[in-house]
């Protein structure tokens, strides 16, 4: 069963008109969807239009503002209380906040206030980037809408294709996308694409009468252009009897309504951090708490320390280190034409495991374009030269005559894909249309149709006719008695001919003769069909949609990255293996599975099958979900693509959906978390490799920010039973914590991906934020922080200087910065990376080094910090002790390198 049939065999239930409703002819978009089996005179009496002068503009205004604009309905955008609320909802934050409220409570005003603009920094952040990704969808949404040609009170005119109403009469030609779903009452040579609403590749031939078959599916009712679809030959009047969501393409949109946004891996690991990390915070200052209490300590000085702790141990900056990754991520896409409609889904593209992907206009360049020509002589492939012999010189005329594609002043030539192909080929080898008709002007033709499968024109010549007769082969040779060659008419070889063809097809192109025949008098009328008997076949030619130049490397990058590359394409499924074969998605033992299979197999024979299939072929956009799910139920993490209303379910069943914004729709686009603005499958890979990036540099501030404030826990934990002195102040905690977790932190977020990136296979979905070595990381460098900055504080007490706690203070901020500058890779050294590789974060060490002298050598800052200034032997030895900690990390990224340490 057709897409199209599964549309349209159960329609939405449409309420029939109360009684106190408009006039019939007001509302009837609300009717059944039978317009198909009117005739013009009924179309128009039931629409209330004249089909000369369209209706006037009183009358358009005020269905108008009856039936409201022609525009798919989307979700009301949030409000901006509503955007700046939902930035606090996020569990640390929380915690934060309760950590701000306690402080006031107790009188530490300083402490509250650190926090509270911490808190408003990363909402403040966070708005803005939701706020600018709102805009932009705005934009490309502006960029997107169409005009259309139409007829009111007897006055052609260029509308705004939201200001259409039921009855308005428009005119389409080549070139047009459909404003509006349209009863067709007259129609010239019409063609649609309807792809984007059926997901066949095939154009259809439209025509203007009427249908008997009330119940016909949607792809048969050739009367009707819908909204969305695009003209790609002729031209055609219509009548607008749908609008808006009334439309078939609302119908579907309508749909999406029901199907639920997926979590991203990102948002799932951190939600869990952040419980279990708030947990554990919990705990951790109970004991402190106690501990102390039973040690004698003063009641509020223990609960600040606690509160403090609280503040050191929960990593304040995660949110918005993890907004600006993102917005950053977002914004070098954008330059690369990947457009981010959802923020996480930057980093989600780095856990995609499968690319599920369309060929036309994503894999391919989405024209035509002639690969192959083969004659009685010789064959002509792509970029040879033609020769002007016979049968060259005639094979091109026709191509040229025998064509209905053309030329503006511009330079566009527009018509059907394969027409333009045809064209472009006869003009690239001297053959200009225009001067030929001069001395050649068609006079008659047989039109193509889908039960001949040819077309053939007639062309005036001094002394005769000229026919030329071009379609399939299998339809084409039967008719030939003879073939073209060199001196003329020779004998013609069907069989092997056939066998060219054949060839051809199986490297996915595809193949039309094309043939002609001399006639001294045209015959009569009513034997026109004899201009397709005793034709002289000339030759064969291959036309193929070429692959994009960079796909083929996208796709090894694909393969190096450890991400499977999957087709599925509505195309024939040699044509789809041909082109899966020459970018490397599939081998010579792949083979396609087309949608008729696919549709014959049960869930689990499928789910079976479907790790051994790169290829799926003439797959209608319903058999996508499918497809998703069955990759999904094995453990695969999906990325779509689609441009089409049928693909948005699909989309948003997709780990990430992938949006076309060239050729897209809007439908398409609400439903994905990313817009391809090229259209183009390199772009996707380019977006895989950020997202990869941008995880590393979150793992590396959570690397980075859990050790540090760990080591702060045991500093406070361990320096009791040790016998030393509690060594911080709560607001030497806050103040650590606000300047390690700040600028640095932040600072990583810039920084570039490393070697190897799309070397590796893509990170499980359920693998935790902590793999690799990474929690033991954290305890044994919080451990060593901790103990350069006891070993510190011992000395410095027992050497009897007044100030072991500016020491204390010193070490364990600069051995912070040390661990920063050594961790910004997980296993190169910062010798090969080189220091000046991210200038950002060098600055924000050196920012943050001079920030910390000014709280120990500026006056005023010394009763705010409780500091006093160090000698130049105690500042040395404190630099040298913080740089222990960027020896023993480079220790162990050393054997790292080696395989010693973290095997997974």
């Amino acid at each position: 069963m057709s897409a199209a049939s599964r549309q349209t065999e159960d329609p939405p239930a449409m309420s029939p008109p109360s009684s106190s409703s408009k006039p019939a002819v007001s509302s009837p978009a609300s009717r059944p969807p039978d317009w198909h089996t009117l005739d013009a005179g009924a179309v128009a009496e039931r629409a209330a239009t004249d089909l000369d002068r369209g209706l006037a503009a009183q009358e358009a205004a005020a269905r108008l503002l009856r039936d409201g604009p022609n525009q798919l309905r989307e979700k009301p955008p949030r409000s901006v209380l509503r955007m700046l609320a939902d930035q606090f909802g996020d569990f640390m934050i929380l915690v934060l906040m309760a950590a701000a409220v306690v402080s006031g409570i107790v009188g530490d005003l300083k402490d509250t206030l650190a926090i509270v603009v911490i808190v408003l920094l990363n909402a403040l952040i966070g708005f803005v980037q939701e706020a600018r990704a709102e805009r932009a969808m705005a934009a490309l949404k502006k960029m997107a809408a169409t005009s259309a040609a139409v007829i009111r009170a007897g006055e052609r005119q260029n509308l705004p294709a939201h200001e259409l109403v039921v009855g308005d009469l428009v005119h389409l030609e080549a070139g047009n996308v459909v404003p509006a779903d349209l009863r067709l009452v007259d129609a010239a040579q019409m063609k649609l694409d309807e792809s984007l609403l059926t997901g066949e590749a095939v154009t259809v031939e439209k025509s203007a009468q009427h249908l008997p078959a009330a119940d016909a599916p949607l792809g048969d009712r050739r009367n009707m252009a819908f909204k969305g679809t695009t003209v790609t030959n002729g031209r055609a009047r219509g009548v607008v009897v749908a609008t808006g969501m009334a439309t078939e393409i609302g119908r579907i949109a309508g749909l999406l309504d029901s199907t639920e946004d997926m979590k991203t891996p990102l948002q799932k690991r951190l939600t869990g951090f952040g419980k279990r990390l708030g947990l554990a915070v919990l705990a951790i200052c109970a004991v402190i708490f106690a501990v102390g209490l039973l040690r004698g300590e003063p009641v509020v000085l223990m609960f600040l320390t606690a509160v403090s702790l609280a503040v050191a141990a929960i990593p304040e900056a995660l949110p918005a280190v993890v907004t600006i990754s993102l917005a950053l991520g977002a914004r070098k896409m954008v330059r690369q034409n990947a457009l981010i409609r959802r923020l996480p889904a930057v980093e989600t593209l780095g856990s995609v495991t499968c690319i599920c992907t369309d060929k036309t206009g994503t894999l391919t360049q989405n024209r035509m374009r002639v690969e192959e020509i083969s004659t009685a002589v010789s064959t002509l492939r792509q970029g040879s030269e033609a020769p002007a012999l016979e049968p060259w010189s005639s094979l091109f005329a026709a191509l040229a005559l025998s064509n209905d594609a053309s030329r503006d002043h511009n330079g566009m030539t527009t018509g059907d894909p394969t027409e333009v192909a045809l064209y472009l080929a006869a003009l690239e080898a001297g053959h200009d249309k225009r001067e030929l008709e001069v001395a050649a002007a068609r006079v008659f033709e047989l039109p193509f149709d889908s039960e001949r499968k040819r077309m053939t024109t007639v062309h005036r010549q001094p002394s005769f006719f000229l026919a030329f007769t071009k379609g399939a082969p299998e339809s084409v040779l039967p008719l030939c008695s003879a073939a073209l060659g060199p001196g003329g008419e020779q004998p013609l070889d069907r069989e092997a001919v056939l066998e060219t063809a054949r060839r051809m097809a199986e490297r996915g192109l595809r193949v039309l003769a094309v043939a002609r025949r001399h006639w001294p008098a045209l015959p009569a009328a009513e034997d026109s069909h004899r201009l397709e008997d005793g034709l002289v076949l000339i030759g064969l030619v291959g036309l193929i949609d070429p692959p994009r130049p960079e796909a083929r490397d996208a796709v090894m990058q694909c393969r190096s990255a450890g991400i499977t590359p999957v087709m599925i394409t509505g195309d024939h499924a040699a044509t789809a293996l041909a082109i899966a074969r020459d970018l490397g998605i599939a081998s010579g033992e792949d083979r396609a599975v087309t949608g008729a299979e696919l549709a014959a197999m049960d869930d689990e024979a499928f789910r079976r099958l479907v790790p051994q299939v790169k290829v799926y072929a003439r797959v209608d956009p319903a058999q996508k979900i499918r497809i998703v799910e069955a990759l999904q139920a094995r453990g695969e993490y999906v990325a779509m693509t689609g441009d089409g209303v049928n693909d948005a379910p699909a989309l948003k069943r997709a780990d990430i959906g992938v949006a076309m914004g060239k050729g897209g729709t809007d439908v398409a686009r609400e439903a994905s978390s990313l817009v391809l603005l090229d259209d183009n499958f390199a772009t996707i890979v380019g977006a895989v490799r950020e997202g990869r990036r941008i995880f590393d540099n979150i793992r590396k501030f959570i690397r980075f920010a859990m050790s540090g404030n760990s080591a702060e826990i045991w500093v406070i934990f361990l320096a009791p039973f040790l016998g030393l002195p509690i060594p911080l102040l709560p607001i030497h905690i806050l103040w650590i914590n606000l300047l390690t977790d700040g600028l640095p932190g932040l600072a990583l977020a810039a920084e570039p991906a490393e070697r190897g990136i799309m070397r590796r296979p893509p990170r499980p979905p359920a693998e935790s934020i902590f793999a690799h070595g990474m929690w033991q990381h954290i305890v044994w460098v919080g451990l060593a922080i901790a103990g350069v900055t006891l070993f510190a504080q011992a000395w410095a007490i027992q050497s009897g200087s007044a100030h072991w706690q500016t020491m204390v203070f010193t070490v364990l901020t600069l051995s912070q910065m040390a661990h920063v500058l050594a961790i910004r890779s997980e296993t190169e050294s910062l010798f090969r990376l080189g220091l000046f590789s991210n200038p950002l974060l060098l600055g924000a060490v050196l920012l943050t080094f001079l920030l910390q002298m000014a709280t120990i050598y500026l006056p005023f800052l010394n009763p705010v910090f409780s500091t006093q200034p160090l000698s130049w032997q105690e500042l040395l030895f404190c630099l040298l002790l913080s740089a222990v900690v960027f020896a023993v990390v480079e220790v162990e990224k050393w054997m790292v390198r080696r395989g010693w340490l973290y095997q997974t």
